[in-house]
């Protein structure tokens, strides 16, 4: 028996999702249906941002269209990458002449396929530039020939930041070089609790023995790197914050910009713990938390679990990410 979810059919599930966005935020949003796509419902003139990805991370990207971050989000199904005509349609309709940005996380059919959709635009006459995030450190160090890191929820600092550059005229240059510069300054660490069951289906995409933890997890209900004991949330926050600190080179005086991120089903009372915890081990490693968010922004349908952001701060970024934006998800 399929596990119980707010579903009419599985196969109308992004596209009736889609339609109850727009209708929701009809001020903020257009949404497309054949290709779909997601458009501000008022364009600007300025470098164009597009991003997207397999829905069920939600409200990543579709609930980052707006003034201050996205021009243009691209749905494919659940956990699967969008279709390069879908893309190419999104950057036609964000495209005012200035240029576009590619905001890609690196996984095989998302890579693949916005590279198709940049080639299919600069054969049109658009400029368009591309970032890869790849700033999931568990899969780092991988055999030669692997795709590398993957790419999780330090795209929302990549989308945010960079939408603020955009909007305060940034070329299509600057606004690519900082966005590069932002994937090489985060890192992200993931746990899970339980695993994600997808529209449909009867079972969650892996099982964890009572008493563990799935360490290092992806937003697809992959595998993490490891099983480990269930622990307080301090034990394991610092689990997670440990290796972000060593692979940034972290130290006393520096300061970060921190995302705690729920997966999908992980309340927002232990979120707040979580980032309770984060700021008390920083504090105690004298790095100064200089922004943080706190919230369910890069989930994995209805997962169990949560992942930690860090991103290396200045002040140029600070205020980027403190300008004003409005979109369904994230408004200041």
């Amino acid at each position: 028996m399929a596990v119980r979810q707010l579903v009419n059919d599985p196969d109308d599930f992004v596209r009736e999702a889609l339609e109850g966005l727009q209708r929701a935020h009809p001020d903020l949003v257009r949404c497309h249906d054949d290709p779909a796509y997601v458009v501000r419902a008022r364009q600007a003139d300025k470098v164009a941002l597009v991003s997207g990805g397999g829905s069920g991370h939600e409200p990543l990207h579709t609930g980052f269209v707006g003034t201050g971050m996205l021009d243009a989000a691209v749905p494919g199904a659940v956990f699967a990458s969008p279709t390069a005509f879908q893309i190419r349609a999104a950057i036609g309709a964000a495209d005012r002449g200035r240029g576009v940005l590619l905001i890609v996380k690196n996984y095989t059919g998302d890579v693949l396929n916005f590279r198709i959709a940049a080639e299919l635009a600069a054969d049109d006459g658009i400029d368009v530039r591309t970032v890869l995030v790849d700033d999931d450190l568990a899969t780092d160090g991988q055999e030669d020939g692997a795709p590398g890191r993957r790419g999780t929820a330090a795209v929302v600092a990549v989308e945010k930041i960079c939408g603020a550059a955009a909007e305060n005229g940034a070329s299509l240059d600057e606004v690519a070089a900082l966005g590069d510069r932002i994937v090489s300054s985060a890192r992200t660490m993931a746990l899970a609790l339980a695993a994600c069951t997808q529209p449909g289906q009867d079972r969650p995409s892996f099982d964890l023995p009572d008493g563990e933890i799935e360490f290092g997890v992806g937003i697809h209900g992959e595998h993490g790197v490891g099983r480990r004991p269930f622990a307080p949330a301090r034990e394991l926050v610092a689990e997670l914050a440990k290796p972000l600190v060593a692979a940034l080179g972290l130290g006393r005086g520096d300061q970060v910009i921190t995302i705690v991120n729920g997966l999908g089903a992980t309340h927002g009372l232990e979120l707040s713990v979580v980032h309770r915890e984060l700021a008390g081990f920083l504090d105690g490693l004298g790095v100064r938390l200089s922004r943080s968010l706190v919230g369910a922004y890069v989930t994995a349908l209805d997962m169990r679990g949560c992942s930690i952001t860090l991103l290396r701060a200045d002040d140029e970024l600070t205020a980027l990410w403190d300008a004003p934006v409005r979109t369904p998800a994230l408004t200041w």
